[in-house]
């Protein structure tokens, strides 16, 4: 386990920065903002935040950051998606603009506003194992706009599924490696246990 503070870049072109910052440095972690190349180098592991995917996309190929980040994702970097982070992270989307194009990295198939449109937002309880009292104590879980993972290849660990209602079932929460992504919002909440899960993870793979 890493002894000094692990440096967490979070991108910040576009969404829910500052919320995802703050909570990385609550727990102790070196938190930065990421927007050009080089910073891309200088970060032991990355969050994309919540936002709007096909916005984030286009910044991203604007920033000349893709490649950065897609070389980095595939050395075994870890990674964190929220929301618009997660459809970010996916190798697959479906129902994308044919031009979308994501940074990979998770072998899902993700649907974009899966839960529907921001009218159609709503608060969810969760049972996540992984999380520290997560079989015991509920997440409150908020979807924004959320997508949710319709297809996960043989090596992809799901943390969580809706629990009621149409959506039952429904996959929104997964890990595969090194890479963390979740539908909902943990930023916008005072629960931490999703940021603690991922900072704990960086914590044992940084050398």
């Amino acid at each position: 386990m890493s002894e000094s503070p692990v440096r967490i870049g979070v991108l910040a072109l576009q969404g829910d920065v500052r919320e995802h910052l703050r909570v990385l440095g609550e727990l102790g972690a070196v938190a930065v903002g990421v927007r050009r190349p080089a910073e891309v180098e200088s970060i032991d592991a990355l969050i994309i935040p919540g936002g709007e995917s096909t916005t984030m996309d286009k910044l991203v190929r604007a920033f000349d950051l893709q490649e950065p980040l897609r070389k980095r994702l595939a050395g075994g970097m870890p990674a964190y998606g929220s929301c618009a982070g997660m459809i970010m992270l996916a190798d697959r989307l479906a129902d994308a603009r044919p031009d979308q194009e994501t940074l990979g990295g998770l072998d899902i198939t993700v649907r974009r506003n899966a839960f529907g449109r921001q009218v159609d937002s709503f608060e969810h309880d969760l049972h996540m194992p992984a999380l520290r009292d997560g079989v015991r104590d509920p997440l409150r879980a908020v979807f924004i706009r959320a997508p949710w993972v319709e297809d996960l290849g043989p090596q992809v660990e799901v943390l969580a599924r809706v629990e009621e209602g149409e959506a039952a079932g429904r996959v929104v929460a997964v890990r595969q490696g090194n890479i963390v992504a979740t539908s909902f919002h943990p930023e916008v909440t005072r629960d931490a246990r999703v940021h603690e899960y991922f900072v704990g993870l960086v914590r044992r793979v940084v050398p």
